[in-house]
């Protein structure tokens, strides 16, 4: 029982994500129920969606890339920056503050579905930039890796750009919010990291 409660929180959700959004991939009402939906969630008893659409995923590369993410990054953020429960409320929260804008957006817009657990899993990687700014911990296309700061700057401009630009599908909003939020807990919960991040930020040690 010691060695199952030690089991990493990380493999748990990607275990349950991976499992639920393989279930989703075949099964329409499954995926129905668990989408997030601002149009039909007009009575609390609606607002799980905030939680369940981080289980189910569009198709393979989208599981993939997110869960992969979420396995780099997680395991380090799990061990080294929050305990586990901290972790999970990261996560979970995320997921939720991660679509509040996207909700409030297209509470009219019929046509307006989301799903995956991308939002959640940019709280993740940006919550860990918080152990130094200029870390090279990010590699764009796989290949080139730029200081944590750098990444960050870029990829909030990229969500906003491509937010207002539209017409790719993707939760733009969901990963700038997600990506904030994350940043911000990891702030609120580790003031000493903060404050090393800020004395970094104005004196780097390259």
């Amino acid at each position: 029982m010691e060695e199952l409660s030690q089991f990493p929180v990380t493999f748990s959700i990607i275990a349950l994500t991976v499992v639920v959004s393989l279930l989703g991939f075949n099964n329409h009402d499954l995926k129905n129920k668990a989408i997030f939906y601002p149009y039909g969630m007009n009575a609390p008893s609606e607002y799980y969606r905030f939680l369940s659409h981080g289980l189910i995923h569009a198709d393979f590369i989208h599981l993939f890339f997110n869960m992969f993410t979420l396995y780099s990054f997680g395991r380090f953020v799990e061990m080294y920056l929050f305990n586990r429960s901290e972790y999970l409320i990261l996560y979970i929260t995320a997921l939720a503050v991660a679509s509040v804008y996207d909700f409030i957006k297209n509470r009219n817009n019929p046509s307006y579905a989301a799903l995956g657990a991308s939002g959640a899993v940019s709280a993740v990687l940006f919550s860990s930039i918080i152990f130094d700014p200029w870390a090279k911990n990010v590699a764009l296309f796989g290949v080139i890796t730029l200081p944590n700061i750098v990444f960050a700057v870029l990829y909030l401009w990229y969500c906003i750009y491509s937010s207002k630009r539209g017409g790719d599908n993707i939760g733009h909003n969901a990963h700038f919010s997600g990506s904030v939020y994350g940043f911000v807990f990891a702030a609120i919960l580790r003031p000493d990291l903060f404050k090393g991040f800020i004395e970094k930020l104005i004196h780097p040690s390259f």
